[in-house]
Parts: structure tokens; C-alpha cells; sequence
């Protein structure tokens, strides 16, 4: 998309360890604050998440379109497309991923009129490393689609991997 821009994390670079990642869980984090998204990947990878990033809800939505990912942390107010106008968009096409969203000020009106929006978790700015990796295992763990998606991304693979 014009103007968005889609930032692919390679854990192995990033985090300076072999690429040998804890989990194969993908991670996906739209945020348009360059500073706190950042911060997000380098707790993520430091934590051994494979993870990709978008700057607005536009670019998250794209990056859905060409990428599998378990779970996606997304801010509310951004350009272009909010958080709670990507999870419209992610229901109304059936894309059934948890997601979190990661934001200084929680929309509680509208998941009060539209509780089909309501994120997995919420977790308000300001948040630790700490409540940040532990959302995230959370909603992992009880994400009863993850071992389809993850059979699926590498199915392709030779077993002797």
C-alpha cells in the first residue's frame, strides 16, 4: 500500500543469537510509534519469537495478506486504519488470529457495542517487558488453532527438518 510500510524482523540478526528460535510462533505488531514497536520486537525476539512489524493498521492488513502469523499486538489510534478497523476487517474476512491490543487508551465503548471486536487482551500503555511477555504466552496457549496454522506453514518442509 502507498505511504505504509511493512518492517520484516529476521530474528537471527536481530537478537545476535543462532537462528535456533524458542518457539516457531509468528508474531505480528502494528504500531505507527516507530519507538514503542520497536520496543515490542526486541522483546519478542530477545524472548525467541519470529516477529514482523507494519506501521499503520493498512500495512498490518497487508502484511496479513502475505504472511502466516499466530498472533498479532496491535495499537488503536494509527493513520490510515485503526487497530479496532483492522480487527473489522480481519472478522469480516474470517481471519480468526488472537490478538492483543496494545494501546494508551482501550475503546471499551465500542467492544460494549460491537463485543465481536474484542481483541484476545488488551494490555494499556504504559505496560512492562514483563505483562508484554506474559499476555503473549497467555493468549498463545490457549489459541486452540495454532497447531492447524503451524502444520500448515510447514507442510512443505522435508520431515528430515
Amino acid at each position: 500500500m502507498e505511504g505504509s510500510e511493512i518492517i520484516k524482523v529476521d530474528i537471527a540478526v536481530s537478537s545476535g543469537i543462532p537462528h535456533e528460535p524458542l518457539s516457531r510462533q509468528r508474531i505480528l505488531v502494528v504500531d505507527d510509534n516507530n519507538f514503542l514497536r520497536q520496543l515490542c520486537i526486541d522483546v519478542l525476539v530477545k524472548a525467541g519469537y519470529e516477529v514482523l512489524a507494519a506501521r499503520d493498521g493498512a500495512a498490518g492488513w497487508e502484511e496479513l495478506q502475505f504472511n502466516q502469523c499466530d498472533l498479532i499486538i496491535t495499537d488503536n489510534q494509527m493513520p490510515k486504519m485503526t487497530g479496532i478497523q483492522l480487527l473489522e476487517r480481519m472478522r469480516s474476512a474470517r481471519i480468526s488470529l488472537p490478538v492483543i491490543m496494545a494501546t494508551g487508551c482501550l475503546p471499551t465503548q465500542v467492544f460494549a457495542r460491537q463485543p465481536w471486536l474484542r481483541p484476545d487482551a488488551t494490555l494499556e500503555r504504559p505496560f512492562s517487558d514483563d505483562d508484554l511477555l506474559e499476555t503473549v504466552k497467555r493468549v498463545l496457549s490457549r489459541d486452540e488453532n495454532y497447531n492447524t496454522r503451524i502444520q500448515a506453514r510447514f507442510q512443505h518442509l522435508p520431515e528430515e527438518l
